[in-house]
């Protein structure tokens, strides 16, 4: 693959690479391009890794000057986009493991939190959902997906006061399964897929599906509820204030 997003299958294992040459902005083709890669791991591969080129950012969320310009066929298009793919993700037939190895900004955590296995690396970047801290509040079906995997005061903390944590702090949280220093990542990466080259993948696939069917199903619901042109019009004079970095 070429662009924003790679996938290179070695060994049963597709490694999915976020590299925009930026902060990976999430943008309606970055997730585009996620979603075709994901499209190619589920065809050739028995494992995924999602996980970031660029150094100190996993990504840097959704694309807010589409917020900030009001634009709202533009501002739907990319959060549904985003919203589609983390349903997907939490439903995926095969084993996924999301790596944080920098910032995490909300579209970025919510791919995180959808996936199967959460492994960070120690440092000074911080994940959650802060939309509220720049004039958005979360959408419902990420605050659906993090019901899912967050223990309940933490949930309440991140999503009504947006609240960002470091990977400890996020472990606590239940936004991570394990964190260890940045240079045992490839190491536990590998301790990581032995593991799971041992299960039976049908039997994770329906397990996963029987787990996460009330989340899932809350998250359709709050997709076809919120996620309309009307319904999104209704909230864009609140969304297009929102709070550009620096500024």
């Amino acid at each position: 693959m070429t662009g924003k997003v790679s996938c290179e299958v070695r060994d049963g294992i597709a490694w999915i690479n976020l590299d925009d040459g930026k902060v990976n902005v999430m943008s309606s083709a970055m997730l585009g391009e996620i979603a075709a890669a994901f499209d190619r791991a589920e065809g050739s591969a028995d494992i995924v890794v999602l996980r970031s080129g660029r150094p100190g950012i996993f990504s840097a969320g959704f694309d807010l000057k589409v917020f900030a310009a009001g634009d709202a066929p533009r501002s739907l298009e990319m959060v549904r986009a985003g919203a589609e793919l983390a349903l997907r993700l939490m439903s995926f037939p095969l084993p996924t493991i999301g790596v944080m190895e920098g910032h995490a900004f909300p579209m970025g955590t919510f791919l995180l939190l959808a996936c199967d296995v959460r492994l960070g690396a120690r440092g000074p970047h911080r994940m959650g959902l802060n939309e509220v801290a720049i004039g958005i509040a979360p959408p419902g079906f990420a605050i659906e997906l993090a019901r899912s995997r967050l223990h309940p005061a933490w949930l309440s903390r991140t999503a009504t006061l947006g609240e960002m944590y470091e990977p400890d702090e996020a472990l606590a949280a239940g936004l991570l399964d394990r964190v260890v220093a940045p240079e045992l990542i490839d190491a536990t990466l590998g301790e990581i897929t032995t593991a799971l080259r041992a299960i039976h993948k049908p039997s994770h696939a329906t397990a996963k599906k029987r787990l996460r069917q009330s989340a899932m199903d809350a998250m359709r619901a709050a997709i076809e509820r919120e996620l309309t042109l009307s319904a999104y019009e209704a909230s864009n004079q609140t969304r297009a204030a929102v709070v550009m970095p620096g500024s």
